[in-house]
């Protein structure tokens, strides 16, 4: 069943709304747990897409399995969407700065926070963003510090590569997994992909782990794959290269390669000139988790980033 969550009237009478589709059993008593799957935060993040077409399709083929409820938010800024913007546009505003939100607030703190007060309640929720265009993710969850003594034994059935446990803002204070944390809702923070762009792949490996979350948490009582066991490290195991100058990136090394300290990376090319500008060394043993994918670059431009340390 499709539901509006919000909707709001916008100049020329068009209206800003989000949606969401719930799926229950027939003739559900409404004592089952319930989960949430959020995406469309970010305009230009396309990689949740897949996730909730693919979730949906496959719990409604086998209605017989599912014993609670499942609700898929696959745009919760459709406006950025359809403009093919990170933020809201019009008002300049990234989204995922702006949870808990305020009902008396101007438009976009008014919709968050009917997000949260539509999310309340769920037994855990799903948040799935994609890098930017200019990065590539390997399927990760991020969790603050402050709740990954909670959160860990979710991460870890969700059939992902990497868990990353640290402190920056997109897992903190002002977003949408922050605010539901806060309030009592369990709230992954998945990472994936690249910006603009779907990897089927890479979405069908979350929807196996979603599933798995699902059996344990009794909604599903259908088959489920293994997950696998992600690596687990903190900030202190990740090393970071930028770059020094401007230019074009040519890579030298793949996603998610095993790499060693003071390997090449990848080089930055002068095209006018002809020459190398800089070349761009491991910072340490690990595995490349991040790694540039728009070639233009310029000095400080984020290169990749290096999984290294005793992770396990």
């Amino acid at each position: 069943m499709v539901k509006t969550v919000v909707s709001v009237g916008l100049p020329v009478d068009e209206m800003l709304q989000i949606r969401k589709q719930t799926i229950e059993p027939e003739g559900y008593d409404g004592k089952g747990k319930r989960i949430c799957i959020v995406t469309g935060t970010h305009g230009d993040e396309l990689e949740g897409q897949y996730v909730c077409y693919e979730l949906g399709r496959r719990v409604r083929e086998q209605m017989e399995h599912l014993k609670g409820t499942v609700e898929i938010y696959p745009s919760l800024n459709p406006l950025g969407m359809d403009s093919i913007t990170r933020g809201i546009p019009m008002f300049d505003l990234d989204m995922n700065r702006i949870f808990p939100g305020n009902e008396e607030g101007p438009v976009p703190e008014y919709v968050a926070s009917r997000i949260i007060k539509d999310i309340e309640g769920a037994d855990l929720c799903v948040d799935i963003h994609a890098s930017n265009i200019f990065l590539r993710e390997i399927p990760q969850v991020r969790v603050s510090e402050m709740t990954a003594r909670s959160l860990l034994p979710f991460a870890k059935r969700l059939n992902i590569d990497y868990v990353w446990v640290h402190g920056a803002a997109t897992v903190l204070e002002a977003t949408l997994a922050h605010s539901l944390n806060i309030i009592g809702v369990p709230t992954l923070v998945v990472e994936m992909g690249v910006g603009m762009r779907i990897t089927t792949e890479y979405g069908h490996q979350l929807v196996d782990g979603i599933f798995c979350l699902m059996k344990d948490m009794g909604i599903w009582d259908g088959d489920t794959i293994e997950p696998k066991k992600p690596i687990i490290s903190t900030d202190g195991q990740v090393g970071f290269v930028n770059a020094n100058h401007s230019g074009i990136f040519l890579p030298h090394v793949d996603h998610w390669d095993s790499i060693h300290q003071g390997q090449v990376i990848g080089e930055i090319l002068n095209p006018l000139e002809g020459k190398v500008e800089e070349v761009l060394f491991a910072p340490c043993d690990g595995m490349v988790f991040t790694l540039r994918e728009y070639p233009i670059v310029n000095s400080g431009s984020l290169i990749a980033r290096v999984l290294g340390g005793d992770y396990h």
